[in-house]
């Protein structure tokens, strides 16, 4: 499914009138400040239930309000099998909306008119995936980035996951909290190992099978970009253990180390996508001009992957102009166009799909300035 109409109410600096997209690329160019990003981050709202850009629904209202609303419909994307949806046609699959009462601190949630509790119900209906500076972070920074990269793409593929993800959230919380505590009650302890094993388990077998799927994908996209510098490159999956030991013998036989620490040291929660050249990790080895590269590649993966079970990915592009150059912009756009993505990309400078798309193919568009929070289409073609 695609994002065709998007509306929001004292989201940022933008305006209220609607605005509707193309479910193929949008390119949106605007001066600093003139709310390119904001636009994102509203569709991320939908997709991802927060910003992506800053942890606090505070920063994101309006100055003076207390409450934020982003409304989106979306439509069937670009399903093959769809009838054809002309300038006067909106073929509306779902409509989905969020909002954030800042003062009472709760967030109400609506699919086609009817009030849900998780977010779940609106992401796994607008698969967002976010490439903007801070995302090349997935591979120089911690294991909790490349853990996230991973659940994303397991979210979207199992539906199943999300809920044993919370279950075995509680559980951890429950057992550091148990670590904690001094004196440890053993048998209190062997209670929540229990529990934390199955789930770990049942965690750790679906994360592994759909990085099973992704690495196929990944192994294909690096064929086609035939780069040498990738050769010798292993990805590899760490679900947070040595799965050859039952991690309740893991945790018992580690008890005192945990205790010292306060918190569990095993299991999930320290799960890694572990990327090595020579049996060093990358970060030390690649240039961040290749990392940049590598995540790029990670990304397209991931498309690949929903894009064969026949879902459609919405990509927010922020002002990536700013850390790949030319070459990678048009790889990146190529590759996300035969994907059949939508796309968002936000730039200061005026978009040139010529120089993106060089062999005069270019994806059906639109291309909007943005200036003051207000979104003004130009015509094209």
């Amino acid at each position: 499914m695609a994002l065709v109409k998007l509306q929001t109410q004292w989201f940022r600096n933008l305006a209220p009138e609607p605005v509707r997209f193309s479910p193929s690329f949008n390119l949106l160019y605007g001066a600093n400040g003139s709310g390119k990003s904001s636009v994102l981050e509203a569709i991320g709202y939908l997709g991802l239930g927060r910003s992506f850009r800053i942890s606090r629904h505070q920063a994101v209202v309006s100055h003076g309000q207390n409450k934020l609303t982003v409304f989106g419909a979306l439509d069937r994307g670009l399903d093959e099998d769809a009838p054809d949806q002309g300038a006067s046609t909106e073929l509306v699959e779902h409509r989905v909306g969020i909002s954030r009462d800042i003062a009472a601190k709760e967030t109400a949630l609506r699919v086609n008119g009817e009030a849900v509790r998780s977010l779940s119900s609106l992401a796994k209906r607008l698969p967002v995936s976010v490439i903007d500076p801070g995302v090349f972070d997935i591979v120089a920074g911690g294991p909790g980035k490349r853990r996230q990269f991973l659940d994303w793409l397991v979210f979207h593929v199992e539906p199943s996951f999300s809920s044993v993800w919370q279950q075995c959230q509680r559980v951890t919380s429950q057992r550091n909290q148990t670590l904690r505590n001094g004196r440890i009650d053993e048998s209190l302890m062997r209670v929540w190992d229990n529990q934390f094993s199955l789930l770990a388990e049942s965690l750790s077998d679906t994360r592994a099978a759909v990085f099973h799927r992704f690495k196929s994908a990944f192994d294909d996209v690096l064929k086609e970009l035939d780069a040498g510098w990738t050769d010798g490159l292993k990805l590899e999956f760490y679900p947070g253990w040595d799965r050859s030991q039952a991690l309740v013998d893991v945790l018992k036989n580690h008890r005192e180390q945990e205790r010292r620490m306060g918190h569990t040291l095993y299991g999930p929660n320290r799960a890694d996508i572990r990327l090595k050249l020579g049996g060093r990790p990358v970060a030390e080895t690649f240039s961040r001009g290749q990392q940049k590269t590598l995540v790029i590649l990670m990304k397209i993966a991931q498309g690949k992957v929903l894009s064969d079970l026949g879902k459609q990915v919405t990509f927010l592009l922020d002002d990536i102009n700013a850390e790949l150059d030319v070459r990678h912009r048009i790889m990146l756009a190529r590759k996300l166009q035969e994907l059949r993505c939508q796309v968002f990309i936000t730039s200061i400078e005026h978009p040139e799909p010529d120089v993106l798309w060089t062999d005069g193919q270019a994806p059906e568009y639109r291309m909007f300035h943005v200036e003051h929070g207000k979104l003004t289409e130009e015509k094209t073609g």
